[in-house]
């Protein structure tokens, strides 16, 4: 077990000397090296966590959780199709829907869009676009009145606003005498809407479901039926139980389909950040070995003498792991300190820097989201904190080892 004298003597040797300040240097580079590490790792994980998290709110604020549609892009009998998915104990609403693509012209300008054939009673059960309604209401849509719901990106682009009308081209087409001509529908705008993803607030439209059908020409038939559970983390779960029953005919997917390949990326990018932080970690703990070899050679007169008086080989060894472990245990304590303060504030932080930089610096048309989200994971914490604890502390055993076998008369011979 540690003496108070071993504890003493390591802890002394992490101070400077007047004639070598270089050991202290290293110990210094070695704390702040370590320090950066885990405050680099926590933040940018954090980061990556958020970005997660607010991609997958965002994108559920506008799709449901499971889709049921049929593998040619119509269902006719969707009406027998919620009653047997509303049978499933899981599942808390259920809302038919329309998916079609087209272009809205207005004045001069011309937008390639997403329309989405709505039922707003049934919508409310399965998505939360009716709490980022900027104007106007999900209840306004109306059958046969041929109103539309803009995303605001979209609204800005077209310049147009509530009340105006918009001109919808489907891609459908009219045969004529004249020819083949485009089919053409005008649409007032009676609300705006804002979920803060990129994806929807710049290209979605949303219109009655039964406005959907006469446009499309899709009379009694709808594009899915979408589904609503109560656990987000049970919708595999769920999936394969409804795709077990007489269900098996559809296809059915859940909401990380549409985005699969952005989730699997963000993934795949945590796991090679942690690689590369960690090996960070590792090059600085192998800093600490340099160092204590460095403070061993500048203390070999000290350990001869120490041992001259009696001082065991466990001792010595004792010394130097603990002036190894106090450089390992104060930069990472310095680092999880550091790193969870800011990881918590970093969305105010980084506020504050776009505010005073005057400048958008995350670009929602790239980044999918404009902001800067935070989700810090304590059990990610503890992880960093302990591997950088272990890996300081492998670090000292092979200086401390090398300082233990002095032998005091090879290291007093030149003294």
């Amino acid at each position: 077990m540690y003496r108070p004298t071993e504890l003493f003597i390591g802890l002394r040797y992490l101070r400077a000397e007047r004639r070598n300040r270089y050991v202290s240097l290293f110990s210094f580079v070695s704390i702040l090296g370590i320090a950066l590490g885990v405050w680099l790792l926590i933040i940018i994980l954090s980061v990556m966590n958020g970005f997660e998290k607010e991609v997958r709110d965002r994108i559920l604020n506008m799709i449901s959780h499971i889709t049921v549609s049929g593998y040619n892009g119509k269902l006719t009998d969707w009406k027998q199709v919620v009653k047997q998915v509303e049978q499933h104990p899981e599942v808390t609403g259920t809302a038919p829907y329309i998916r079609a693509e087209g272009m809205l012209i207005f004045n001069n300008q011309v937008n390639g869009a997403l329309f989405r054939g709505i039922d707003p009673k049934m919508e409310k059960t399965i998505s939360r676009v009716g709490e980022h309604m900027i104007t106007g209401k999900l209840s306004n849509l109306k059958p046969g009145e041929f109103g539309i719901i803009l995303g605001q990106d979209l609204a800005f682009r077209l310049g147009v606003d509530v009340g105006e009308k918009v001109t919808m081209v489907t891609p459908s087409a009219n045969i004529t005498p004249a020819g083949v001509v485009p089919r053409l529908k005008r649409f007032t705008v009676i609300g705006l809407f804002k979920v803060g993803f990129h994806e929807y607030d710049s290209a979605l439209g949303l219109i009655h479901l039964q406005d959907a059908q006469r446009v499309f020409r899709l009379k009694g038939y709808v594009s899915g039926v979408q589904v609503q559970v109560k656990n987000l983390f049970e919708v595999a779960s769920v999936r394969q139980k409804l795709s077990d029953t007489s269900l098996s005919d559809y296809w059915i997917k859940d909401w990380s389909y549409y985005h699969q390949n952005w989730f699997s990326a963000v993934k795949m990018e945590k796991r090679m950040m942690s690689v590369i932080l960690f090996v960070i970690i590792l090059v600085v703990s192998i800093n600490i070995v340099s160092s204590l070899i460095m403070i061993v050679t500048d203390k070999r007169s000290d350990i001869a003498i120490l041992r001259t008086f009696g001082a065991s080989t466990g001792s010595i060894m004792r010394i130097f792991l603990v002036q190894g472990s106090v450089v390992g245990v104060i930069g990472t304590f310095t680092g999880v300190i550091t790193g969870v303060i800011t990881a918590l504030n970093l969305e105010a932080i980084y506020q504050w820097i776009e505010k005073t930089l005057n400048m958008e610096l995350i670009d929602g048309s790239v980044y999918l989201i404009s902001d800067l989200p935070s989700d810090l994971h304590w059990d990610q914490v503890i992880l960093i904190g302990s591997i950088s604890l272990v890996m300081s502390m492998l670090a000292t055993i092979f200086p401390a080892w090398t300082a233990s076998r002095t032998q005091p008369a090879d290291a007093l011979r030149y003294e």
